[in-house]
């Protein structure tokens, strides 16, 4: 397994003197973070699509073996609702390629407001590219059926196993031969903070069920006071990652 750990974002500015060094400008956090992490998830551009441009100015300041996630656009998800997904998809798509190789997964987060509806998933899957990673955090629980399921499969779309307060609120499929986690909120203090155990946890369960030469991103969106970078390093360290990546370096104090 392949293991690729990273933060939803890299932007924060509660983050300096925790993984940026004061002195360094807003302007090179970029390549300092990918110091520290083989990984990101571009959270924001699920409030803001960034341009073409700016994928392609991200793709020139990472090194070649780096991997950026993409949060769907929320046009997409919650205001469209998935529905004629056509246009929005080729919209996400023709900016986001801006990365060239760097890129990695697109992530579809789904409202908590919209319940289940497999044909219409189907259908707004088929619109990517078949190269394409897509991952899926539905958010109602009535998405939980093996329709939803069998959909996932045949498409190769990874559920996203998503975690809140130290315990998971997804199901705890494999529905593609790769995987994608999210972490959102822990219970350890200081708030949003994950304990060591609940980590340990995590890491052992990921262990069980990509135990071949699959590859699996895993995210944390806990980022007030710093917690997503201290628990994506120990988690990093915890899950023992591959050796062909980097093993994330400490912040600085």
């Amino acid at each position: 397994m392949t293991l690729f750990v990273g933060t939803s974002g890299w932007q924060y500015k509660d983050w300096r003197g925790v993984l940026y060094p004061e002195g360094v400008p807003v302007r090179l956090w970029l390549e300092r973070y990918t110091e520290h992490f083989p990984t990101v998830e571009i959270n924001n551009a699920f409030y803001r699509l960034p341009t073409r441009e700016t994928f392609e100015a991200w793709r020139e300041r990472v090194p070649g073996d780096f991997v950026v996630a993409v949060k769907a656009s929320r046009y997409l998800t919650h205001i469209k609702r998935l529905k004629d997904p056509d246009e929005p998809v080729h919209r996400l798509m023709s900016h986001a390629e801006g990365l060239g190789p760097r890129l990695g997964p697109v992530l579809l987060q789904l409202p908590p407001t919209l319940r289940t509806d497999p044909r219409l998933l189907d259908a707004c899957l088929a619109c990517f590219p078949s190269s394409t990673r897509v991952a899926v955090e539905p958010r109602h629980e009535s998405w939980w059926t093996p329709e939803t399921r069998k959909v996932l499969e045949s498409r190769g779309a990874a559920l996203c196993w998503a975690d809140v307060r130290a315990r998971p609120v997804t199901p705890l499929w494999r529905t593609a031969d790769w995987g994608y986690v999210r972490f959102h909120e822990g219970r350890a203090r200081a708030w949003p903070h994950y304990g060591r155990r609940s980590l340990e946890t995590w890491a052992e369960r990921i262990e069980r069920t990509w135990a071949g030469n699959e590859d699996v991103y895993a995210y944390f969106n806990n980022d007030p006071n710093g917690a997503a970078v201290r628990n994506a390093q120990l988690f990093a360290s915890l899950s023992q990652a591959s050796p062909s990546q980097s093993s994330p370096s400490q912040a600085s104090p």
